[in-house]
């Protein structure tokens, strides 16, 4: 057995096993790093591909034509790789838009272009193509009307005169169709019912003859519409009712002021003639100044002033 061990190419041949063992572990250790690598690397050239919708940009004399017809967006489909896809997306800065300015007028087919895009990304746009339909620009400044359903308000209700803030809009759009205008109108939803004043803003609508809304830019698009509603008010004359006088006096009253203002429905105001007041005279047996509350009638939500100052002057009876 010693005599094995001693025999110098036995040793060789065994180092020689270690050493390619050794080559080969160290290879494939090293070959797994290069692999992650690639695959890193892979991953972030990978393609991607987005969706996204932007704004339609319109490039034409806008002081001399007004266009129509063509969509506020369109989709643009991008790929590319990952991160420049995203980065795109992300900052959008680039635009779609239809160049109009050797385009006569008329109705025209446009072909919807992109600039700003990376160069690297490759896309699709949809539409490809809009119809679009140019004429010359007019404005005008109209007044505005407003309209209400007097039916809303509740029973016996005072309606006011309506108004409108501003009174006048600048109107504008394609020559044909600012020409066919017959009106600028605010709408003012009332709620059913309703006992008090109203205001709201309210949108804008262009409208012909017919009352058939019509396609123009109004500015301001909207306005502040006030619609008073209030009770009905009559003026009426006291009637001073004396009680409790003593028999050896004989008074005389009279109010500051022998009128005052009624708050009601008009069907009810209808009714009355004059506010009775009870002037209480128990106890009095000078002349003096007094303030007495005024009574509502029935029906009736208030009165203006709610008390007054009754004058009572006082005598014997036998002088």
């Amino acid at each position: 057995m010693k005599d094995f061990w001693d025999k110098r190419w036995i040793i060789r041949i065994i180092s020689l096993l270690f050493a390619i063992l050794l080559v080969v572990y160290i290879d494939s250790t090293q070959t797994g790093f290069v692999t992650q690598g690639e695959s890193k690397k892979t991953r972030q050239t990978a393609n991607e591909t987005q969706t996204i919708s932007v704004p339609l940009q319109v490039s034409v004399n806008t002081d001399k034509y007004y266009v129509v017809g063509y969509p506020e967006k369109v989709k643009i489909t991008l790929e590319g790789s990952n991160a420049l896809v995203t980065s795109t997306v992300n900052t959008q800065s680039f635009r779609a838009y239809i160049d109009l300015t050797h385009k006569k007028i008329g109705k025209q087919t446009v072909k919807v272009e992109v600039t700003g895009l990376n160069s690297q990304l490759s896309y699709t746009i949809n539409p490809a193509t809009v119809n679009v339909d140019i004429e010359r620009r007019k404005s005008r400044t109209m007044p505005v009307q407003i309209e209400y359903n007097k039916n809303a308000v509740a029973n016996g209700y005072n309606i006011g005169t309506a108004s409108v803030d501003p009174q006048q809009v600048e109107v504008t759009g394609a020559r044909s169709e600012v020409n066919q205008i017959d009106q600028i109108v605010a709408k003012l939803p009332l709620p059913n019912g309703i006992n008090h004043d109203y205001e709201r803003q309210v949108i804008l609508i262009a409208e012909d003859k017919k009352g058939r809304q019509l396609n123009a830019v109004i500015n301001p698009s909207t306005v502040k519409a006030s619609l008073p509603i209030s009770l009905f008010k009559k003026k009426v004359k006291l009637n001073l009712k004396p009680k409790n006088e003593k028999n050896n006096k004989v008074y005389s009253v009279t109010a500051k002021n022998d009128e005052v203002t009624l708050y009601g429905q008009k069907e009810t105001l209808a009714k009355i003639k004059q506010l009775d007041v009870d002037v209480d005279l128990k106890g009095i047996s000078y002349s003096t100044v007094k303030n007495y509350p005024l009574v509502l009638p029935k029906g009736v939500a208030r009165v203006d002033p709610e008390n007054v100052q009754i004058s009572i002057k006082v005598k014997n009876a036998n002088n």
